[in-house]
């Protein structure tokens, strides 16, 4: 009789069972999963901001947009933490196989989430910008913090994309991989900064 399936749900999961799961070796959620549920709290502190700041300003179509959007960004988030698991699939039933082409293909889809993850928190830095000069005093420390939390998750995306890529044997995919993510860094680092400057 074949052995039943388990397939554990890690966005369910409590704060404390899902950091107790990242910190198990054995366990599938790793970087990605943990840099999602970042993603998502820095998501959910620009939406803070956001509502707060619609509560002054109603009627401003702009800032309602940001107030869906930041809750687009904060559910899209959740739904990676379980992504990322998904993502690595391929690969673990590769190494299984044993065969080195297969391996080579399916690592490329390793880093997929915690490059979407890198996209997607651009995104949200671009919205914090925009929100802090129309927020409440009160509301800029949430863009403030949120803004330090988007980074983290970049920065830690980032880190594993890298990571993978050092894995692969093809020498230009490598430097692709680790030079793309250079360059991205040094186009959200000036935004990250902007942010900064007006909401401290």
């Amino acid at each position: 009789m074949a052995e039943a399936l388990k397939i554990e749900i890690y966005r369910k999961k409590d704060a404390d069972e899902f950091t107790k799961a990242i910190a198990d070796p054995e366990c599938r959620a790793q970087t990605g999963s943990g840099t999602a549920m970042t993603a998502a709290v820095a998501s959910a502190l620009l939406q803070r901001a956001a509502k707060m700041t619609a509560a002054e300003l109603p009627e401003h179509e702009r800032v309602s947009y940001i107030v869906r959007n930041s809750e687009i960004l904060r559910s899209y988030m959740v739904n990676l933490i379980d992504e990322d698991v998904k993502a690595r699939g391929p690969y673990r039933r590769a190494v299984k196989e044993g065969d080195p082409v297969k391996i080579e293909a399916a690592s490329q889809s390793v880093g997929a989430v915690c490059a979407e993850i890198v996209g997607m928190m651009e995104k949200a830095l671009e919205l914090m910008l925009e929100l802090a000069d129309l927020c409440p005093e009160e509301a800029k420390h949430f863009l403030n913090e949120s803004a330090e939390l988007a980074l983290a998750a970049i920065r830690a995306s980032m880190r594993f994309c890298v990571h993978w890529g050092d894995k692969s044997c093809e020498d230009t995919r490598r430097y692709v991989i680790r030079r793309e993510n250079e360059l991205q860094l040094e186009e959200i680092l000036p935004l990250y900064q902007r942010v900064l400057e007006k909401t401290i």
